[in-house]
């Protein structure tokens, strides 16, 4: 009889244990936020923002993008599916699409049309181009769609991915006319809360307030000194140095604030709106609210990584996420949501910064790079449109006419490859095709394996030699390196105990990671793994 009360004492532990659930799960991606930043202002933190995560939450230490061309859509797409850019689809921001013959954005759709603004464009937005389901699909799956997903971005597809395809919601940010939009993908008309806030104008007011730092500069002991010959300046100002004036800029006068810490504000204060109007955590069934901070990004390819600009947005930050924990424990009850942090990708630092310091970097020259390239075609083949496209460092040929003309394959690949190679930052031109035949080590095979997608990707692609960056603008990303592919990932709140991790962990290992914690399934196309050192503290 003991025996049989304890076993069933023991299966209904287990039972009710299996029932457990968060009341909300809080996904926030850092757009351009590399692994060291965590530690590299940590002396200026304050101890309830990044510090707070950092002693109560499980840090993977040692985590990186699983495939090279790390760029925003490709990363938020991989984080929420488990998956990567040759299974899931978004190979970029933007791609060559062969059976339209143009260019695609990732996140387009002609079918829908803006919701909340009178720009028609802003809104013809959806997830249709992710060909695989995120972890909030399958977390909407697994509650019978009875759980809530909103996402949250200025950048549309910072929003839009990460939501996924059953999301109740995603909302980003339109610069001509300050307002939050969405499409006719999700809902006819945007939700009252939404609305009200918009009509708030507080875009408006962050206009009329100055950028300074918030603290004096001489404590930016860890940044340049505030103006560097790189940096970018706004289209009113003859200089790029505090305090930055926000109310004479032109063209698109609210996109301005994607390029100092008022875009994050926008973001988190939109956050709140959803939070409260939305009641999410407030239900039966556990909700997932999808935030990306984008101006991180924008500040650091316009003032690049060292600079006092992007420390600034860094410690102002900090103080957001200090105050979205204490929110989240007001609203949602400390110790009842499950919280994690990650990034879409890393940063190179701004090359003139390091051959400054004597380190080897440059400056592809992309554009004449194009140009040999277009030319030493021509000159051997007699033809002036055997390339269609060139995008992600990836050149898609012309395959009708090739055929057509009966052209060799692997000839054109060593008429192209012979005029790339002289250009200063030229690592490798590798044959997505034929992969197997690529000079590089069997790792970085597996970083352009896994971002080939058969239906998307270019026939040829450059390698980047480590340090090079293409474009004039201060800092970029977009390479198979670490300080592209090293980014955060930390766990806190529900069930997480503090602890780290130094073993390499990867991207694509968040999903279901978050699946497992979540006790639903993983997304359709996930080939990550849980990381189990979360579950052994």
């Amino acid at each position: 009889m003991k025996k049989i009360t304890f076993l069933f004492l023991f299966f209904t532990a287990c039972i009710l244990q299996a029932q457990e659930k968060p009341k909300l799960v809080v996904g926030i991606i850092v757009d351009q936020m590399r692994a060291d930043y965590f530690y590299r202002y940590y002396d200026k933190y304050s101890e309830s923002g990044f510090k707070r995560l950092l002693k109560d939450g499980f840090n993977c230490r040692n985590h990186h993008y699983h495939y090279a061309l790390t760029v925003t859509a490709a990363g938020h797409a991989s984080v929420y599916t488990g998956s990567s850019p040759s299974v899931h689809g978004i190979v970029g921001n933007d791609w060559f699409d062969r059976s339209s013959n143009s260019r695609m954005y990732c996140v387009a759709d002609s079918t829908a049309e803006t919701v909340g603004s009178t720009n028609p464009t802003v809104g013809r937005m959806s997830p249709r181009n992710l060909q695989v389901s995120t972890i909030t699909d399958q977390l909407k799956i697994s509650s019978n769609f009875r759980s809530k997903v909103i996402g949250i971005a200025l950048k549309d597809r910072g929003a839009i991915l990460p939501a996924g395809h059953a999301a109740n919601a995603a909302y980003w940010f339109d610069s001509k006319t300050g307002n939050w939009v969405s499409s006719t993908y999700y809902h006819k008309e945007l939700p009252g809360w939404v609305s009200n806030y918009n009509a708030r104008k507080r875009p408006v007011e962050l206009l009329s307030q100055q950028w300074n730092t918030l603290l004096p500069l001489e404590k930016y002991t860890e940044s340049t000194s505030d103006e560097q010959p790189y940096e970018m300046k706004f289209t009113h100002e003859k200089k790029s140095t505090f305090p930055y004036d926000l109310a004479g800029t032109s063209g698109d006068a609210f996109g301005i604030l994607a390029f100092t810490p008022h875009g994050n504000t926008l973001t988190k204060e939109l956050m709140y709106e959803a939070l409260q109007h939305e009641k999410l955590g407030q239900g039966e069934e556990t909700d997932f609210l999808a935030v990306s901070f984008s101006s991180p990004d924008y500040v650091g390819h316009g003032f690049g990584p060292n600079s006092i600009e992007a420390q600034d947005v860094y410690l102002r930050l900090d103080k957001d996420i200090a105050e979205i924990l204490d929110r989240l424990d007001a609203q949602v009850g400390k110790g009842n949501y499950l919280f994690f942090i990650s990034a879409d990708h890393g940063v190179m630092d701004t090359p003139e910064f390091w051959t400054g310091a004597k380190l080897p970097a440059g400056r592809m020259d992309y554009l004449g790079l194009n140009k040999a390239v277009k030319e030493s075609l021509k000159e051997h083949f007699g033809e002036d449109n055997l390339i269609k496209a060139s995008e992600n460092f990836q050149i898609y040929l012309n395959h009708d006419l090739i055929r057509e003309k009966k052209l060799n394959m692997e000839t054109i690949f060593n008429t192209v490859r012979t005029a790339v190679m002289p250009f200063k930052g030229v690592k490798e031109l590798i044959n997505l095709n034929a992969l197997w035949k690529a000079p590089l080590n069997e790792q970085m095979i597996n970083l352009y394996r896994n971002v080939n997608h058969t239906r998307r990707s270019g026939d040829f692609q450059i390698v980047p030699e480590p340090g090079y960056i293409a474009g004039p603008i201060a800092a970029n990303h977009g390479s198979p390196y670490a300080y592209d592919t090293h980014i955060p990932l930390l766990f806190y709140g529900w069930k997480i105990k503090p602890g780290e991790t130094y073993r390499k962990t990867f991207v694509a290992d968040t999903a279901p990671t978050l699946a497992a914690l979540l006790s639903i399934l993983e997304p359709s196309g996930n080939f990550g793994e849980v990381i189990d050192e979360i579950f052994n503290y």
